[in-house]
């Protein structure tokens, strides 16, 4: 079984794969303060619900943004499946052709989120990750990683709001029925679930302008359900999109 990890600003997405599907996925709260222990005794538990040995697990395959956590979480991966990482990064077979001006200043989890997306949908595809930040990533006709976007997430703007204001609140992220809200809660919401659907429409207009292509709409990320709720720009939803391009990668470097 393949343990994959995907280690974000916010959580640590984790799939257990048997052959090419996915068994379980579960997330823990991103903490640099935490020890590998910690990590390791959480996992471990989550595991033992869902019914499954540590003895099973016998390769790992990790991607991360938060470099601290890296070997946090290849010692959780010596000690409590007897293995090493495949941590994703320079060297690592993606199968992707980065056309940035520095492929190194792309994050993994970004060329993770292509890889799955050309493997499962084919191009030309934009990958939407509706996460900590809203990413827009896209993807050529013959899999080429063409570039991308990034902007403030729903959740980074909302802490941000109530961090830097001294009358608004938080509030929960829903998608209210109307534009114009009528209570600052309404209002809230609006901008930060509505606003954020109304960018992403936007930019995935201009996305496929500038490709000059009618690209597959793939959104992925926390806030990827809630927002196709609201909106029917993507083609596919898949919240496990990364753990899919873990699974690729490491098949491609074994």
């Amino acid at each position: 079984m393949l343990f994959a990890v995907d280690i974000g600003n916010t959580n640590v997405t984790i799939g257990v794969f048997e052959k090419e599907n996915i068994v379980t996925s579960f997330r823990l709260n991103t903490d640099t303060n935490r020890f590998a222990e910690e990590y390791l005794l959480s996992i471990n538990s989550l595991l033992s619900l869902r019914n499954i040995n540590p003895n099973d697990i016998d390769s790992c395959v990790i991607c991360s943004v938060v470099p601290p956590l890296n070997p946090i979480f290849t010692l959780v991966s010596q000690n409590l499946f007897s293995v090493d990482p495949l941590i994703v990064g320079t060297g690592i077979k993606t199968g992707i052709k980065i056309l940035y001006d520095n492929p190194r200043d792309v994050g993994s989890d970004r060329i993770t989120d292509a890889v799955a997306a050309f493997n499962m949908y084919g191009g030309p595809a934009v990958v939407v990750d509706c996460g900590t930040a809203t990413v827009f990533d896209a993807i050529s006709q013959n899999g080429e990683y063409l570039g991308g976007s990034i902007a403030a997430g729903a959740r980074l703007s909302a802490d941000a709001l109530f961090s830097n204001t001294s009358q608004l609140k938080r509030v929960e992220l829903l998608a209210p029925e109307n534009v114009i809200g009528k209570s600052t809660t309404l209002s809230l919401q609006s901008g930060l679930v509505l606003g954020n659907v109304y960018m992403i429409e936007g930019m995935v207009k201009k996305f496929a302008e500038e490709m000059e292509a009618n690209p597959i709409i793939i959104g992925t990320g926390g806030l990827s359900t809630l927002f196709s709720n609201v909106t029917d720009i993507f083609d596919y939803v898949n919240e496990n999109l990364t753990l899919e391009g873990l699974r690729i990668i490491y098949n491609l470097n074994i």
